[in-house]
């Protein structure tokens, strides 16, 4: 109890690094979940295109640029060779097809003739691309089975007339969901420095000379002053925990009372405990107050940009990741990507969370028993 009172003492001292961090906290998710409040509707965009046509024939190539003039921006209809190329360049048009003497002849007697394209290799140009494979896969199959060049455009024109409609039949809110995710993943960071820089300030104000030699000479073992000083810590990150979770409820919104937002405040909670662990362990190693600003910079900042908590791990390189896999933030993320996804809470789905969360746990005892050999050591070195 009387460790219990110190660490109150000391904790009321440190309230502003608390303050500040939830500050950040609130600030950039509030401005990343406004920034991101859209909806899964989707706008199909035309690519801008250029089409050179040496066919002076028309027929089954004058048919083609009709198709791709309703599917594409065809622009720059007068414009030279150079010149397109150069707008190719500079993005103004992302696709270029040229096409060649003979191609109506040519095609008509099945020689299967080839067109010339010039890409940007963008997604506009991407789309471009897909536009004239369909058309060509299709004038190629609709070709072998029409008798007239009629009827050919007559049976193109219904193969390419044709669409497929798609719904979607599940009932997640993703939208939700993906705010919830990039804030649980932003608390990696808010949890990391805020238990770092507070409990170290507070293990090194026990760390002092008259307080060490006060707890020397106490009939206090070392085995109940270090469990009484880790639980009273503890106070303190679960404390932190429960407030983030507050947090999200105001600014995730409902779908944290579902199976969901459980898995996310599970998730973090186990995380809360790795955390913990982490800052008794280099609170035990590290006594100078000025090394602390250092030392956040290198653990909180270096794990979160590493492991995904500001930039979206499918956006970072695959050597990245790997590296990333040896800290916990790595499986902490990637548990919270992965409740993103997850659609029906089935066994397979649990054994998969648990096995993220074990790991977790598993740094959280492995950092528990490194800072009680430290501590043990720094004890019989005073």
């Amino acid at each position: 109890m009387t460790v219990f009172k110190a660490f109150l003492k000391v904790l009321y001292r440190c309230k502003m690094p608390i303050l500040l961090y939830t500050i950040i906290l609130l600030f950039f998710s509030g401005f990343q979940m406004q920034s991101s409040d859209n909806n899964l509707s989707f706008t199909a965009s035309k690519p801008k295109i250029a089409i050179i046509n040496h066919d002076e024939h028309g027929g089954i190539s004058e048919n083609l640029m009709t198709y791709m003039e309703k599917h594409c921006e065809v622009t720059m209809v007068d414009a030279t060779q150079s010149q397109l190329e150069e707008a190719l360049f500079y993005r103004q048009i992302h696709y270029i097809i040229t096409i060649p003497e003979h191609f109506h002849n040519d095609f008509m007697a099945g020689k299967q003739p080839q067109l010339s394209v010039k890409s940007t290799g963008d997604y506009e140009a991407s789309l471009a691309q897909l536009q004239l494979e369909r058309y060509l896969e299709a004038a190629n199959a609709v070709r072998l089975l029409s008798v007239s060049e009629s009827e050919l455009y007559a049976n193109m024109e219904k193969a390419l007339s044709k669409s497929i409609s798609v719904s979607m039949n599940s009932e997640l809110d993703t939208t939700a969901l993906s705010k919830a995710s990039f804030y649980y993943n932003f608390v990696n960071y808010a949890l990391l420095a805020g238990c770092i820089y507070v409990i170290c300030l507070i293990l090194s104000s026990f760390q002092q000379e008259p307080v060490r030699k006060r707890t020397l000479v106490s009939s206090m073992n070392f085995a109940r002053y270090h469990r009484q000083l880790l639980l009273s810590n503890s106070v303190l990150a679960i404390a932190l925990w429960a407030f983030y979770v507050l947090i999200s409820f105001v600014l995730v919104g409902n779908i944290m009372f579902s199976e969901h937002g459980l898995a996310y405040i599970l998730n973090s909670f186990v995380f809360t405990l790795c955390a913990l662990a982490l800052a008794f362990f280099i609170g035990n190693l590290v006594t100078n107050k000025n090394a602390m600003n250092g030392i956040i910079n290198v653990i909180a900042l270096g794990s979160s940009f590493l492991c995904g908590a500001f930039v979206p791990m499918e956006f970072m390189p695959d050597f990245v990741l790997r590296i990333a896999r040896i800290l916990p933030s790595y499986w902490f993320i990637h548990a919270n990507n992965f409740i993103q996804e997850i659609t029906v809470f089935d066994s397979t789905a649990c054994q998969e969370l648990m096995l993220h969360m074990g790991i977790v746990l598993a740094f959280a005892l492995l950092f528990v028993i490194c800072a009680y050999i430290v501590g043990r050591k720094k004890r019989k070195i005073a």
